[in-house]
């Protein structure tokens, strides 16, 4: 059976999958990243893709990664990623894995909606919008069932557009981001020290702790007014929403829609869905090998 590998190269975690040309998952690992180590990224991601190749007694067919920045033109390397994972920049996995056929790149989040589209919540859709909340926020547009990069790869970099213009700037410069009113680095700012971590923030809301509810609420509001936005720009068919905070289940998604039932344009009363991700935390392994298997048809 040819197969392929998708790896996906986080902050936190490294994560390998061997799936079939079909998208049947047939192995999956996670290690610890060991930020701003590309050795250790390297030699790691190697042997796990030894590991697997002997087990399955044949090589894989493809192999593709998934890590945070923007990929270079030629879909060898991460061109830009600044403010973490040091040495990610300019490292062509190709050489470095020393496979015998090109092993293409992508950003995180593309590579996420990626796999919802192949396998995941997008099938069937063809104008899509990916959101991934968690550390940061992390986005992907689906166009006419084509990703959307746009001119140098910045297309989908959804929780950088700008909330609040006098707000302080983001990792990317831009003022009050959807990134700073949601993502979990921000929560002890906006929650004056009390919380850390957005599962500490929710139980304590869904516990009716007054102090919770006016952060986690507010945070959810801001959240209605980025996708809002983005609903006018883009015009998708459906919103997936995933990440660490969609964990948070019906405690996100039932104000998110009462918010929204008051901020979004609905033009002769369409409305456009916002859902869960269907994958998990191998979304990117699974579109990484995906892009992996169609870069190689194209080319």
């Amino acid at each position: 059976m040819r197969y392929g590998i998708g790896v996906d190269l986080g902050g936190t975690n490294i994560k390998i999958v061997a799936v079939s040309e079909e998208g049947q998952m047939l192995e999956r690992s996670t290690c610890e990243t060991q930020t701003d180590s590309p050795g250790f990224w390297v030699e790691t991601i190697r042997q796990k893709i030894k590991e697997i190749e002997k087990t399955r007694a044949e090589s894989a067919r493809w192999i593709g990664l998934a890590a945070p920045g923007l990929a270079a033109r030629d879909n060898l390397s991460i061109a830009s990623m600044p403010g973490k994972l040091r040495g990610l920049e300019g490292l062509d996995w190709t050489d470095s894995l020393q496979t015998s056929h090109p092993v293409p790149v992508l950003n995180d989040a593309h590579a996420a909606l990626l796999g919802e589209a192949w396998i995941g919540a997008a099938v069937g859709y063809r104008n899509v919008v990916l959101l991934t909340l968690g550390t940061g926020v992390g986005g992907a547009l689906l166009a006419e069932g084509r990703l959307s990069k746009g001119h140098i790869g910045r297309a989908g970099h959804l929780g950088h557009i700008s909330l609040n213009p006098d707000g302080p700037p983001d990792i990317v410069g831009t003022p009050g981001s959807l990134e700073q009113a949601i993502g979990n680095s921000t929560l002890t700012e906006r929650s004056a020290g009390r919380f850390t971590s957005t599962r500490q923030l929710v139980e304590a809301y869904v516990n009716g702790d007054g102090k919770a509810t006016d952060v986690w609420l507010r945070s959810v509001y801001n959240l209605a007014a980025g996708i809002t936005s983005i609903i006018n720009a883009v015009d998708p068919e459906v919103i997936i929403i995933g990440g660490g905070i969609a964990q948070a289940g019906s405690a996100l998604f039932d104000p998110l829609e009462r918010f929204l039932e008051k901020m979004e344009w609905r033009p002769q009363g369409h409305r456009v869905h916002i859902i869960p991700a269907a994958l998990g935390d191998f979304a990117g392994t699974l579109g990484a090998a995906y892009y992996a298997m169609n870069c190689a048809v194209e080319n």
